[in-house]
């Protein structure tokens, strides 16, 4: 799923509403749109399953967006 909310948030930060890939849960994170590429690991707000992050910006614009089950 990919859809975002803008936001005041800071230091080029955006919250990024998504399901999680294990109790498929909308849950957000802010990612921070400075990095053009990140991959990391983080735990379900809901269910604590741990969900890979992959995400890709370009011109600060989030162009790209996975959440997948750790395997």
């Amino acid at each position: 799923m990919f859809s975002h909310r803008p936001g005041g948030l800071k230091c080029g930060g955006m919250e990024h509403y998504f399901t999680c890939p294990y109790c498929w849960q909308t849950i957000s994170m802010v990612l921070d749109l400075s990095v053009p590429e990140q991959t990391y690991v983080e735990d379900c707000e809901v269910c604590c399953q741990p969900i890979e992050i992959f995400y890709v910006v370009e011109d600060e614009t989030l162009t790209g967006f996975e959440a997948r089950v750790l395997e």
